[in-house]
């Protein structure tokens, strides 16, 4: 009997550090064929060209498959079963499949996907990595402020407390395998332990955590887990499904696209976004811009009031003038406010 295809599921919050995690671990393949499946939240793809344009062989483009209709918990029929099929249909098949949530999705429904009959008999959930952004925990940025909710219990009781930002980091966290406290370099001891408190609440009791850098971690850390999640949905379910739910809502947040005329200075960009995180509900900023004068094209990438923006590689003959940055906030953001800002206009 033909071994299964191990996949790996990599899971995290909006800008965790997923899409720079995978890159290190495709650069590091020891010659392992691996496909990927990349989905965005959102229909302008940022993580499949960062991926693509890696400079390595690794990342060539025809094995990096993205998906970009919509969450990909909420389209598994749609596009997640095709996709999968397209992939298993190729001679050779990969060694592995790695699939990259947007940082939106739940990742309990993805899991269940693989006890599709199409899928289940080729493909095994080898394991679920859910990926944190350490400094933005130890922010209270997805973490509930426990002194604050009972304070608004004590003053009314029939409040929701859970915010959608809350719940979802506490369900990738009750689904992993493997977390990763990414960035670990923006936080001290204390507050790295404050972290790994945090996540200790919501985790499976069989679920370890390992820190990392920018993402650099050995390919023998995060595959080979042999968890076979597809078999233990019943100790991955999420908020939704307890409270009885079929379909995951997005209803809660926002995403759309700035085009960008060429700038003229980087770090006047990188301010304007803090800026712009202070003042207004955005979670995430990232795409591509270009800088008069000069031949690379600039990489953008916000998460709240950290940007880092960097020369990624030359311009093509027709990227001059085609910048834009994909901005994503809880619903009710401004358009045409974030988009006066940047100086350019909602496409």
């Amino acid at each position: 009997m033909t071994p299964r295809i191990p996949a790996t599921i990599i899971t995290g919050f909006l800008g965790a550090g997923k899409t720079t995690l995978i890159r290190h671990l495709l650069q590091n393949a020891g010659g392992r064929r691996i496909a990927l499946i990349v989905n965005e939240f959102g229909n302008v793809g940022i993580d499949r060209k960062l991926l693509v344009d890696c400079g390595d062989d690794a990342c060539a483009g025809d094995d990096v498959v993205e998906l970009a209709n919509g969450c990909i918990c909420c389209t598994v029929a749609d596009d997640f079963i095709p996709t999968m099929e397209m992939l298993l249909a190729r001679d050779p098949a990969p060694d592995h499949i790695v699939i990259e949530t947007s940082g939106l999705a739940l990742p309990q429904p993805l899991v269940r996907a693989f006890n599709w009959p199409e899928v289940r008999a080729r493909v095994t959930v080898d394991g679920v990595v859910t990926v944190i952004d350490a400094r933005a925990v130890a922010d209270g940025r997805f973490a509930s402020d426990e002194a604050a909710v009972d304070a608004q219990r004590v003053a009314d009781e029939k409040l929701d407390h859970e915010s959608p930002l809350h719940e979802l980091f506490e369900d990738q966290l009750s689904c992993a395998d493997l977390i990763v406290v990414n960035k670990a370099d923006l936080v001290n001891d204390d507050e790295f332990a404050r972290v790994s408190e945090i996540i200790g609440r919501e985790k499976r009791l069989a679920a370890q955590i390992v820190r990392s850098v920018r993402g650099m971690l050995s390919p023998e850390v995060l595959i080979g887990l042999d968890a076979r999640a597809e078999d233990d949905l019943d100790g991955r379910k999420s908020h939704h499904e307890e409270e009885g739910g079929e379909d995951h809502d997005h209803d809660d947040f926002d995403s759309f696209v700035v085009a960008m005329p060429p700038i003229a200075d980087p770090r006047s960009l990188s301010k304007t976004l803090i800026e712009m995180a202070g003042e207004m509900p955005v979670l995430r900023a990232k795409g591509f811009v270009t800088v008069e004068d000069k031949p690379m094209r600039l990489a953008v990438q916000g998460v709240g009031p950290r940007v880092d923006s960097y020369f990624d590689r030359p311009l093509h003959g027709d990227e001059r003038d085609r910048g834009h940055l994909v901005i994503i906030g809880l619903k009710g953001l401004d358009r045409q406010r974030v988009a006066a800002k940047l100086g350019g206009v909602v496409s």
